[in-house]
């Protein structure tokens, strides 16, 4: 095993500075995927478990939804919801019982809410209520995935070490191209932030500035 002195932030800067860092690209339909961005995670100063890396992260994923139905792609939505028993967190939900557990994200509640800065078409956009890490476990993603016939899953969201590293594991598992827009995603604290952004960026995903992907975007609305 390798030792080093710097920091996640600087091993994660060194990976993306790499110019011989291979990619696996856009493919030729995406999807977009705002995992979780609900106010247990977003109302920085209201919850506990709320967090914020770039203050522009929701203006960036308005953008990006905004630019998807420009070009009638999918636009998907994730949020995490119990019941009064907490008992659908399975397993999850037994390590501790707090007000800012997890499983205390109750149907109906605050904390379930999708942040009000998001604009969301609910006319439009697809809503999944997850119960676990990953967008696909148990929910349609997949099934409505295969029907837009897409082959590129771009992610955005919360927390990078947690749902979105699990989110992208899975799409890359089912055969997708996996970006992540490195300003829509965010963490509790930096060092699980830029450890698991150098993880993904290495194994599973095309951790891109947020500019690249709007450029890419915008050559498709063109083509």
């Amino acid at each position: 095993m390798e030792t080093t002195t710097k920091t996640a932030k600087e091993i994660y800067l060194d990976v993306k500075n790499n110019p011989a860092r291979k990619r696996f690209g856009f493919g030729r339909k995406a999807v977009l995927v705002n995992v979780d961005p609900q106010k247990a995670y977003t109302a920085v100063g209201q919850f506990a478990t709320a967090y914020e890396t770039d203050p522009k992260q929701l203006e960036y994923t308005n953008q990006l939804a905004e630019r998807f139905r420009a070009l009638n792609w999918p636009v998907v939505w994730t949020h995490v919801a119990y019941m009064e028993s907490g008992e659908d967190a399975g397993v999850w939900g037994t390590r501790t019982n707090t007000p800012d557990s997890l499983q205390n994200i109750k149907f109906g509640s605050e904390r379930a809410e999708f942040d009000p800065r998001l604009q969301i078409d609910r006319q439009r956009d697809i809503i999944y209520c997850k119960k676990m890490p990953s967008a696909f476990f148990e929910t349609p993603l997949q099934s409505l995935l295969v029907w837009h016939q897409v082959d590129t899953v771009i992610i955005t969201g919360g927390s990078t070490s947690g749902c979105i590293r699990a989110t992208a594991v899975d799409s890359l598992s089912r055969g997708y191209r996996t970006i992540v827009p490195e300003q829509c995603v965010a963490d509790k604290h930096e060092s699980y932030h830029y450890a698991n952004l150098t993880d993904l960026a290495l194994k599973y995903a095309d951790v891109l500035d947020i500019d690249e992907v709007m450029t890419w975007l915008a050559a498709q609305q063109s083509a």
